[in-house]
């Protein structure tokens, strides 16, 4: 078992596995004939917390602290900025090697606030176990982000079992314990929120991709489920969905090349993601859809009949398996 932890004088940190990098970028295809006319270009919000909410978030929770899994890039360091920004305090939650020590004291330096990184492997039960064991006997925590995750395209019967194995673990059971375990510790404090996230892909079964939209489905349903059980309670769960992300330079190459204006209007950046997800999970939205191509997706979800949908989706999927496979023969 890999776990090791460290404080920092004043810091927030986050990282991201990416989970949603390839594995929502085709939802834009199907709304290419028709989302231009339906939502024409997004429109800009204000995505920040008023100065007398957040003044009243520092008093509710001067020295607890928020939760995010797959801190050290993407979304989950996306999420880690937004939340140091607001002087919350962070534990950040990653692999080894994936430059959590430096992001937490990056955050620390530029926001003043106190970080606590752990570096474990959440696909292990035992780490899951040891590591909320040791969060909730030193911290106070009031939010919890599970932002880890992972996915990919592969034809089933040519994946091997440990991929199988640990998006499931990863996306599913770490999801699940890591609530379960910590939910004691949200119970404590005043106000508790957890942000569990999900995927356009959790919308609709497609080929080529089998497991992982299933696991995020899982993640949805449960988010949703939870937050019935728990309404009424001092804590509000949320669970967001976002579609394709610029989350890094290969992901922002993929969908420039592949993608014709009408179907980059729903990509979104972690930062923009990061940002509107928080500050609606505070207002206590169980289920967040991002922006207008976000709910346009989601609505064209519902209404396209399932074959076709499977099939416009397993296209795609497909497709991005040859580019895949034409890039390592270059």
């Amino acid at each position: 078992m890999t776990l090791q932890s460290q404080h920092f004088g004043k810091t927030g940190t986050a990282v991201r596995f990416n989970s949603f990098q390839k594995s929502d970028s085709f939802f834009c295809y199907l709304a290419i004939p028709l989302q231009k006319f339906l939502i024409g270009h997004p429109t800009k919000k204000k995505e920040t917390l008023s100065e007398n909410k957040l003044s009243g978030l520092k008093k509710k929770h001067p020295a607890d602290y928020a939760v995010i899994t797959g801190a050290a890039g993407g979304l989950g360091q996306a999420f880690a900025n937004e939340l140091a920004k607001k002087k919350i305090n962070t534990i950040l939650i990653d692999l080894p090697g994936k430059g959590l020590p430096e992001f937490c004291h990056h955050i620390t330096e530029k926001y003043q606030t106190k970080s606590v990184f752990f570096e474990s492997d959440l696909t292990k039960i035992k780490n899951l176990l040891s590591l909320t064991e040791q969060i909730n006997k030193e911290f106070n925590i009031f939010l919890l982000i599970n932002n880890a995750g992972i996915g990919g395209t592969k034809k089933f019967d040519e994946a091997d079992i440990d991929y199988l194995n640990n998006i499931i673990h990863l996306n599913v059971v770490a999801t699940t314990i890591l609530t379960r375990q910590l939910l004691p510790n949200l119970k404590k404090q005043k106000k508790s929120y957890i942000l569990n996230v999900a995927s356009m892909a959790a919308f609709s079964p497609m080929g080529f991709k089998t497991v992982y939209p299933a696991s995020k489905a899982f993640v949805y349903y449960f988010s949703r489920g939870l937050s019935q059980e728990l309404k009424g309670t001092n804590i509000s769960v949320s669970v967001v969905n976002p579609g394709p992300m610029r989350t890094n330079k290969e992901v922002t190459r993929r969908i420039d090349s592949t993608r014709n204006f009408f179907g980059k209007i729903g990509v979104m950046t972690p930062s923009n993601v990061a940002k509107i997800s928080i500050r609606k999970m505070f207002k206590g939205k169980p289920s967040i859809l991002l922006n207008k191509a976000n709910i346009f997706n989601w609505i064209l979800m519902k209404i396209v009949p399932a074959d076709i949908k499977i099939y416009l989706i397993t296209r795609v999927a497909s497709k991005e398996i040859l580019t895949e496979l034409k890039t390592k023969k270059l």
